[in-house]
């Protein structure tokens, strides 16, 4: 039995374990600081079974002392299963389209080049996380849900609650009874954004429940703030880590795009596999028979970095046109704001490469330690 999460905090490198696991025959048997043992999956071709099988289950961990990294297991459309995931995720796709999102794509790229406006004038040396990761995804966020500006502030502080080890109940009653005024807001005076739309999505005279609107907007909030937040300086630092790569996205821009969808690739942003997936039945996965009931883990980084799905995987190929890897999930809890992410991730790296194309570390950044998503809490930066 191996002691997991494998990952350190103080740092963006794939643990070595990683690379035991993948060469090991079967999967990797594991415990973990909270909950029941599980079964490790390492290799990219056994995430994807797992990740779209519906002999697999998330929503049996809400009855079972599942295994996890935190001392909880988040409820609402991550942990549902068919049909109640199938019909939810039916309803916000209609909410959540592409023509949708690609419309922030302007406000995205008007507030990255204004956050670097501010940093400009200010002068180095600045704090990449707060003067510039750290706005984008909250301001996006709350554009997408129709929060007022002088709100945003309060919702930053919900989110970081609700993905610290040390999560307070009353944060997470404030956000809930929060959403639920803008909810009640928004039925009474629509407006022209995505709460408004969730409100109105049916389906065969089916709508969400208020229980599923709130829990849909704080997944919608969580994932799409901590995420981007962490990823913008995460693939920053990884590039000023690797002058050659930064060197050559500084000459070719074009080559943003392709880099993003790489870095997702590279960077392990999570600090273990967060969600476990029980069994309904024997499942073979792999070289293993996972036996009815029991609980099994899916880790995207390793995925990710399996040799037998990406050549030279532990290397970043900025110009990789092989772009199937598994950073927003896959099959039936593929993340539906994944678009959104993209936009956030591509419009920031486009501004920080052309902008500030002098960029350079100003100092050891200072890691987050008790969230789930790895990343800097702070970190220096000159130009």
């Amino acid at each position: 039995m191996i002691a997991y999460p494998f990952n350190d905090f103080d740092g963006l490198e794939l643990a070595p374990q990683y690379v035991a696991a993948r060469a090991a025959h079967g999967l990797t048997r594991v415990r973990l600081p909270y909950g029941e043992t599980a079964w490790l999956v390492t290799r990219y071709a056994d995430a994807r079974l797992v990740l779209s099988e519906r002999r697999f289950s998330r929503a049996v961990a809400l009855d079972r002392d599942a295994p996890t990294a935190l001392s909880r297991v988040p409820g609402g459309i991550v942990t549902m299963d068919p049909p109640e995931l199938t019909r939810v995720r039916s309803l916000a796709a209609k909410a959540f389209t592409a023509r949708r999102v690609e419309r922030l794509r302007p406000h995205v790229r008007s507030l990255a080049g204004q956050l670097i406006d501010a940093m400009i004038t200010a002068g180095p040396p600045a704090d990449l996380v707060r003067d510039f990761a750290l706005p984008i995804p909250v301001s996006v966020i709350c554009e997408l849900l129709g929060v007022p500006a002088e709100d945003h502030e309060k919702f930053r502080v919900w989110n970081d609650s609700l993905l610290s080890t040390s999560a307070t109940a009353p944060a997470m009653r404030e956000l809930t009874a929060y959403i639920g005024g803008l909810i009640e807001l928004r039925r009474a005076e629509p407006a022209d954004d995505l709460m408004t739309a969730l409100i109105e999505a049916r389906d065969v005279n089916d709508r969400l429940s208020a229980q599923e609107l709130m829990l849909l907007c704080i997944a919608i909030l969580v994932a799409g703030y901590e995420a981007t937040a962490s990823q913008i300086p995460n693939f920053t630092y990884t590039l000023l880590d690797r002058p050659e790569d930064w060197a050559r996205l500084r000459a070719q821009p074009d080559l943003v795009d392709d880099a993003v969808e790489e870095l997702l690739r590279f960077v392990p942003l999570a600090s273990s596999a967060m969600f476990a997936h029980y069994a309904l039945e024997d499942v073979q996965v792999g070289d293993a028979l996972v036996h009815a009931g029991e609980p099994v883990l899916v880790s995207i980084g390793s995925a990710n970095r399996d040799e037998l799905r990406f050549a030279g995987a532990d290397t970043l190929d900025l110009g990789r046109a092989d772009h199937a890897h598994l950073a927003f999930g896959y099959g039936l809890h593929r993340c539906i704001g994944a678009p959104l992410g993209r936009i956030e991730l591509q419009e920031a790296l486009r501004a920080l490469v052309t902008r500030l194309p002098g960029l350079r570390l100003a100092g050891d950044p200072a890691w987050k330690t008790e969230t789930f998503f790895r990343g800097p809490r702070t970190m220096p930066v000159s130009w």
